[in-house]
C-alpha cells in the first residue's frame, strides 16, 4: 500500500493543510490495515496430536475443549498413533506406557516386565474413575459438541490402513499436512503434543 502519506513532508515549509492531509491519509491507511487484519477478535489454536497412549490423549482434548469454551476456533490434527484417539474402538483401549516415563512411580527395570503397561493403565483408569475425570470418549464428544474440528491425517489413514468409518461421527477425514500447516500459520497458538 503506497499513499501520499509515504512521501516525506518537509515540516518547515509545509502548510497546516498539507500536514492535516498527511495525517488524514495516515489515519485512513491505519484503518484499512486494521480492517484487513481484523478477525473479529476470535482467537484460534491448532494442536498436532501424534501419540495414542492414554496419558497423551488427554492434553490435546482438554486444551481443545477448554479453548472452544472460550470461543476459540480450534483444530486438532491427529497423525500417526494420534489417530487411535479418534478411532471408536481403539480409543476405549488406550494404554499407558510404563517404560521410559520418568514420572512413573516405578523403575524402568520393573516397568519393562510383561504386562506392566496393563497394570499402569488399570491404575490410571481407576484414578480417572475415582476422581470423576471425563473419559477420552466423553472429551471427544464434548470437543465435537463445542465445535472443535478433530481432523484425521489422510496420509496416516492410508498408511495404517484405517477405515474412515471407524472414527467417531463428526471427525473430519481427508485432511492433508498442507491444510494443517495452513491452519497453523493462521493460528494464534500452535501446539504439538
Amino acid at each position: 500500500m503506497s499513499s501520499d502519506a509515504d512521501a516525506p513532508v518537509d515540516t518547515t515549509t509545509a502548510s497546516v493543510e498539507e500536514l492535516q492531509a498527511q495525517i488524514q491519509a495516515l489515519e485512513e491507511e491505519v484503518s484499512d490495515l486494521r480492517e484487513a487484519t481484523d478477525d473479529g477478535g476470535q482467537k484460534s489454536m491448532t494442536i498436532i496430536a501424534t501419540k495414542g497412549t492414554l496419558d497423551m490423549a488427554y492434553p490435546p482434548l482438554i486444551l481443545a475443549s477448554t479453548a472452544a469454551a472460550f470461543g476459540w476456533d480450534v483444530v486438532v490434527f491427529h497423525t500417526f498413533w494420534g489417530l487411535d484417539i479418534l478411532h471408536e474402538e481403539k480409543s476405549k483401549n488406550l494404554k499407558l506406557s510404563a517404560i521410559g516415563n520418568p514420572s512413573m512411580p516405578m523403575p524402568n527395570a520393573v516397568a519393562a516386565l510383561p504386562f506392566m503397561d496393563n497394570v499402569a493403565t488399570s491404575m490410571m483408569e481407576k484414578k480417572i474413575k475415582e476422581n470423576g475425570t471425563a473419559t477420552v470418549e466423553e472429551l471427544i464428544e464434548t470437543s465435537l459438541d463445542m465445535g472443535v474440528d478433530l481432523q484425521a491425517c489422510q496420509m496416516t489413514i492410508e498408511l495404517m490402513g484405517y477405515d474412515e468409518n471407524a472414527f467417531y461421527d463428526g471427525v473430519t477425514t481427508g485432511v492433508g499436512a498442507a491444510t494443517a500447516l495452513q491452519h497453523m500459520a493462521e493460528s494464534d497458538v500452535q501446539l504439538m503434543i
